[in-house]
Protein backbone atom coordinates (compact mmCIF):
# COMPACT_ATOMS: atom_id res chain seq x y z
CA UNK A 1 0.00 0.00 0.00
CA UNK A 2 1.25 3.35 -1.12
CA UNK A 3 1.76 6.03 1.50
CA UNK A 4 2.77 8.66 -0.42
CA UNK A 5 1.05 10.13 -3.70
CA UNK A 6 2.47 8.45 -6.59
CA UNK A 7 3.22 10.88 -9.55
CA UNK A 8 0.76 10.90 -12.37
CA UNK A 9 1.86 8.34 -14.93
CA UNK A 10 1.66 11.29 -17.61
CA UNK A 11 5.01 12.84 -14.94
CA UNK A 12 7.04 9.50 -15.43
CA UNK A 13 6.52 9.80 -19.00
CA UNK A 14 7.59 12.91 -19.13
CA UNK A 15 10.66 12.02 -18.35
CA UNK A 16 11.09 9.29 -20.69
CA UNK A 17 10.12 12.07 -23.21
CA UNK A 18 12.63 14.49 -22.37
CA UNK A 19 13.98 16.03 -25.36
CA UNK A 20 11.36 14.69 -27.41
CA UNK A 21 8.88 17.42 -28.62
CA UNK A 22 4.91 16.27 -28.27
CA UNK A 23 3.93 16.33 -31.80
CA UNK A 24 7.03 13.94 -32.73
CA UNK A 25 5.92 11.83 -29.47
CA UNK A 26 2.79 11.31 -30.88
CA UNK A 27 3.39 10.43 -34.86
CA UNK A 28 5.75 7.83 -33.28
CA UNK A 29 3.63 6.41 -31.01
CA UNK A 30 0.97 6.78 -33.35
CA UNK A 31 -2.05 9.01 -31.64
CA UNK A 32 -2.70 12.02 -32.12
CA UNK A 33 -0.72 15.29 -30.17
CA UNK A 34 -3.74 16.09 -28.01
CA UNK A 35 -4.14 12.42 -26.74
CA UNK A 36 -0.25 12.32 -25.63
CA UNK A 37 -0.69 15.94 -24.41
CA UNK A 38 -4.04 14.83 -21.97
CA UNK A 39 -1.89 12.16 -20.08
CA UNK A 40 1.44 14.38 -20.32
CA UNK A 41 -1.09 16.61 -18.31
CA UNK A 42 -2.57 14.55 -16.26
CA UNK A 43 -6.07 14.74 -17.90
CA UNK A 44 -6.25 11.64 -19.17
CA UNK A 45 -4.78 7.88 -17.69
CA UNK A 46 -2.54 5.42 -19.52
CA UNK A 47 -5.34 2.66 -20.90
CA UNK A 48 -3.87 -0.77 -21.97
CA UNK A 49 -3.76 0.12 -25.61
CA UNK A 50 -1.32 3.20 -24.56
CA UNK A 51 0.44 0.96 -22.36
CA UNK A 52 1.40 -1.35 -25.48
CA UNK A 53 2.18 1.53 -27.73
CA UNK A 54 4.53 3.54 -24.73
CA UNK A 55 5.91 -0.26 -24.33
CA UNK A 56 6.70 -0.50 -27.85
CA UNK A 57 8.04 2.63 -28.73
CA UNK A 58 9.98 3.32 -25.65
CA UNK A 59 11.36 -0.38 -24.97
CA UNK A 60 9.91 -0.80 -21.75
CA UNK A 61 6.74 -2.95 -20.63
CA UNK A 62 3.14 -2.43 -20.91
CA UNK A 63 2.91 -3.76 -17.46
CA UNK A 64 5.00 -0.97 -15.83
CA UNK A 65 2.88 1.60 -17.49
CA UNK A 66 -0.16 -0.12 -16.04
CA UNK A 67 1.03 -0.77 -12.99
CA UNK A 68 2.07 3.12 -12.67
CA UNK A 69 -1.63 4.15 -13.14
CA UNK A 70 -2.56 1.49 -10.78
CA UNK A 71 -0.94 2.66 -8.32
CA UNK A 72 -1.86 6.26 -8.85
CA UNK A 73 -5.35 5.17 -9.32
CA UNK A 74 -5.34 4.01 -6.51
CA UNK A 75 -4.41 6.38 -4.07
CA UNK A 76 -6.21 8.59 -5.50
CA UNK A 77 -9.35 6.61 -4.82
CA UNK A 78 -8.21 6.04 -1.08
CA UNK A 79 -8.51 9.53 -0.73
CA UNK A 80 -12.53 9.47 -1.09
CA UNK A 81 -13.40 6.11 0.11
CA UNK A 82 -16.97 5.61 0.42
CA UNK A 83 -18.34 5.84 4.16
CA UNK A 84 -21.69 3.90 3.69
CA UNK A 85 -20.24 0.22 2.08
CA UNK A 86 -21.56 -2.88 4.85
CA UNK A 87 -19.32 -6.22 4.97
CA UNK A 88 -21.35 -8.53 2.72
CA UNK A 89 -20.56 -11.86 4.97
CA UNK A 90 -20.50 -11.61 8.64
Amino acid sequence: MNMYNPAHPGEVLKAYLEGVTVTTAAKKLGVTRVTLSRILNGKAGISAEMALRLSQALNTSADMWLAIQLDYDLWQARQHQPTNVQLMFT
